[in-house]
């Protein structure tokens, strides 16, 4: 397997085309409107619930500034909500590097030449979903974040150029950040932000882990119905 190094970066990056997909929306209605003034060019690329939440934030924006990822994609979303982002588009434009000219070939020929330059992200409650009375195998199943992890990890994996912010406690600092130098963000926020986006996949994961050891069969087995065959 060929494995690339980077050696050129960009030390400020203007974050112009951002992927926006939560489940705890709280803080959006201030860090989405900082970042539409820092850069006012700053488009945001948002699935399901997201979507909804910034067209109303938005308003009359919206239409210049908000995107449905599936519309983006081509692929609309499986029922429950399920692979929104797992998709080649979004992937190309998250891991392509800025000084590598066959990816930038790639994504000219196949995105028109978008890339992404910051996700928001963050998962499903899984924790809070096991900690529950009435929770139950299938509820904890039903709350593994797949989409989520693979959009934190591979913006996190692409620092070098992509923000990956998945604590809205971060939101103040990095409005403070973008917002004083034009619509940019420098290589340490990235690098910071990225080891706080692997911490986060690592603590999830630990978690989905440590439950399903201690689950034993026959109780997972009382979740299900087993249609008999042929009936």
């Amino acid at each position: 397997m060929a494995v690339n190094f980077v050696k050129r970066v960009d030390d400020r990056v203007l974050i112009r085309n951002v992927i926006a997909s939560v489940y705890d929306k709280e803080g959006l209605d201030i860090f989405v409107p900082a970042l539409l003034n820092a850069n006012p060019s700053c488009r945001f690329f948002a699935t399901g619930g997201t979507f909804e939440f910034l067209k109303d934030l938005l308003g009359k924006r919206a239409s210049d500034h908000l995107v449905a990822l599936a519309d983006f994609t081509g692929q609309p979303e499986m029922q429950g909500g399920l692979v929104k982002t797992l998709d080649f588009k979004i992937y190309l434009g998250l891991l392509s590097e800025t000084y590598n000219q066959e990816h930038q070939a790639d994504v000219k020929a196949r995105t028109g030449g978008l890339v992404f330059d910051m996700v928001i992200s963050n998962l499903y409650p899984f924790t809070d979903t096991i900690a529950q009375p009435n929770s139950t195998p299938e509820k904890a199943r039903a709350n593994i974040d797949i989409g989520g992890p693979c959009l934190i990890r591979a913006a996190a994996k692409n620092f070098h150029r992509v923000a990956i912010v998945t604590d809205k406690a971060d939101y103040p600092r990095l409005i403070d950040v973008i917002s004083s130098s034009h619509g940019t963000l420098d290589i340490e926020s990235r690098f910071t932000l990225a080891r706080k986006a692997f911490l986060l996949i690592a603590q999830y994961d630990t978690a989905i882990a440590d439950y399903l050891i201690n689950v034993g069969s026959e109780e997972m087995k009382r979740c299900y119905s087993f249609p008999k065959k042929g009936a």
